[in-house]
This record gives structure tokens, C-alpha cells and sequence, in this order.
């Protein structure tokens, strides 16, 4: 392999210097967008030389406008895997698949090239992506069912060309929630520590340090979120969770506090870190003047000796502040 060169950057040299001057050949005057967004760790800006194992290489997505796909992009798909370079800046261009099937990797090859440009149209790859085509009205449904990886992925990345002039509005509809699903999202964040906090220090109280650590554990990746959702980003699924996590205002103060409660091995070990962590979430809550100041601080259980946020105090201040009344009311979580 050569130097590890960011995907992000190889995938916007490939459609400059190889993709683009045979797409003028083989189309010409065909308007076209061009973008590296989707699903991948460099989409998100956190690939290393190790993402190169699969499903990473020179690769992008060219959109056309929907009636020159059927009429173009087969003319498109076969003059770029005959006249694609095999190689580009020391990487294959060609994906062979591997025995997962579905999964691809690069290879060489001394024929055609089995190439990862994907020639669609935009509203096609949003609907196939995420459900829906963002230029048409988004419903809430739409907001609160598609997973906030997805809504990264299609927000993150970079568009190389929009000639369509339609990448650009469609990501910038998604760029982050309406204030009523904002609202409504954190509460729900907030919603699952006020049902949880009180179970590390339960289940330590009878001896099960096991349940207690799992309970400590899901309750770090709710904070962890809530930061995220704070900083208006979509967090990523749980693997680059953390790196995300560390990139927030929050997560050089909130990383070694939150390690610290997942590491000690007794429960009010946990719970003396998770409330310094809880207190500091909650202030950043007020910082964002989403709702009327939240005291920060923790406080007893009920009767019980367990220290807590009682955070059902943020999901009643958020809930409160939104107008749409389908939102007011949280999901009911049976496994609680």
C-alpha cells in the first residue's frame, strides 16, 4: 500500500483528475453532480490506514438528473471501467468481491474495472438511503425514525461538483433537526437517564457491581449522545462514537471522568463520577437557553441513598418548550 492518504481527499483527486475528464467524454453537456457521502469511515473524517481493509478506496457517487439515468449512466458505468486507470495515487481501482458477498475490496486487475463510481440520481439515493427525498417535504416521522448515523452520513462527507444544484439544498434541509425535534430528541436523551441513574447505585447496594457497571455504561453513552445533540451533531453509531464524542466542546473536560466511571469497580465509585458528569451536562443544557435554567446539581434518590440528576427535571423543561403537541409526549420504553 502506499502512504495513507484521508479517503475523503483521495475519493475528490480521483473525480478531478480521472473521473471527470472521462465523464466529458463520455457525456458531454450532461449536467452532473459529484460527492463522496454515504456510508464510510471517511465519509465522517475518521478513517486510518486500517479503514483500507475493506470498502474503502477511490470511490464516489455521480448524479444525473433522473431522465438522463436510464438514458446515460450505462454508457457512463462502462466507458469509466474501460478507460479508468487500474491504478490511482497507488490504490486499485477495481473491487473485487471478498466471500462476505456483498462486501468489496480493493484489487488489481488487468481488465475491466469493476469501479465503485455509482451513477444514480439524487432523489433515487436519498430515498434509498434514508427513506425519503429531502427536496420533498421531510414529516416529523421522517425526522425521528431515520437513525442519526444515517442523517451523518449524508451530512457529512463532500460534494466535489453540483451542477444539479441539488446536493447542496438536500443537505442543507438535513443539516440539523426543526427546533421541536431537537427539543423533543433531547428529552428523550434526558428521558432515558431519569429512568436509569438510580440503578447504579441499586444494583452495587445488593451486591450485583455487574448490573451496576451496565447500568454506568449506558448511562455514559446517553451523556455521551446528549453532548453530541448539544453541539448540534447527529452521533454516530456506537464504533466511532467515541471519537466523536472527544471532538465536542465537552469531551476533553467529560473523557476522563466518564473512563473513570467505567472503570472503577465499585458502585459509588460510578456514581461519584457520573454525577460530576451529570452536573456538567446539565449546565451545558442551560448554556444553550433552550428552556428556563435546570438547577445542575445532583441530589438524593427519594428516600433512597443513591445520588442523582433526577433528569425527568430537563425532560419536563424541554417538553414544555415545544409547540407541536405530538411531540410532548415520550415514547414509552417497556424494557424499563
Amino acid at each position: 500500500m502506499p502512504p495513507f492518504l484521508p479517503g475523503l481527499e483521495l475519493s475528490r483527486r480521483f473525480y478531478t483528475e480521472a473521473v471527470r475528464p472521462l465523464l466529458e467524454d463520455a457525456a458531454p453537456d450532461i449536467p452532473h453532480s459529484a460527492a463522496r457521502v454515504g456510508s464510510g469511515s471517511e465519509v465522517l473524517g475518521y478513517d486510518t490506514p486500517r479503514s483500507r481493509d475493506h470498502e474503502w478506496g477511490p470511490r464516489l457517487q455521480l448524479f444525473l438528473r433522473p431522465r438522463d439515468v436510464p438514458r446515460h449512466a450505462g454508457r457512463i458505468r462502462h466507458h469509466l471501467a474501460e478507460h479508468l486507470p487500474k491504478t490511482f495515487h497507488g490504490y486499485p481501482t477495481n473491487f473485487a468481491a471478498t466471500a462476505d458477498g456483498d462486501i468489496r475490496v480493493m484489487r488489481p486487475t488487468t481488465g475491466p474495472v469493476h469501479h465503485r463510481v455509482e451513477v444514480t440520481h439524487t432523489a433515487a439515493w436519498f430515498r434509498s438511503t434514508l427513506g425519503f427525498d429531502p427536496a420533498q417535504e421531510v414529516t416529523t416521522t421522517d425526522w425521528l425514525t431515520t437513525p442519526t448515523q444515517l442523517l451523518a452520513e449524508v451530512t457529512a462527507g463532500a460534494v466535489f461538483h453540483d451542477g444539479l444544484q441539488e446536493l447542496g439544498p438536500a443537505r442543507h434541509t438535513l443539516r440539523w433537526y426543526p427546533r421541536d425535534v431537537w427539543l423533543h430528541v433531547l428529552a428523550r436523551e434526558w428521558n432515558r437517564i431519569a429512568e436509569e441513574e438510580a440503578f447504579v447505585g441499586r444494583c452495587g447496594e445488593v451486591g450485583d457491581e455487574l448490573g451496576s457497571a451496565t447500568a454506568t455504561a449506558a448511562l455514559t453513552r446517553t451523556l455521551m449522545r446528549l453532548c453530541l445533540l448539544m453541539d448540534r451533531r447527529y452521533p454516530p453509531y456506537n464504533k466511532w462514537l467515541g471519537t466523536a464524542f472527544a471532538r465536542t466542546a465537552a469531551g476533553h473536560r467529560l473523557t476522563p471522568v466518564l473512563t473513570a466511571a467505567l472503570a472503577a469497580t465499585d458502585w459509588h465509585t460510578r456514581e461519584k463520577h457520573l454525577a460530576y458528569a451529570y452536573e456538567a451536562t446539565a449546565e451545558i443544557h442551560n448554556q444553550l437557553d433552550l428552556t428556563d435554567r435546570v438547577d445542575p446539581s445532583t441530589r438524593p434518590f427519594h428516600s433512597r441513598p443513591f445520588q442523582v440528576l433526577h433528569a425527568e427535571r430537563l425532560t419536563r423543561a424541554l417538553t414544555s418548550r415545544i409547540k407541536d403537541p405530538t411531540l410532548r409526549t415520550l415514547p414509552h420504553r417497556p424494557d424499563i
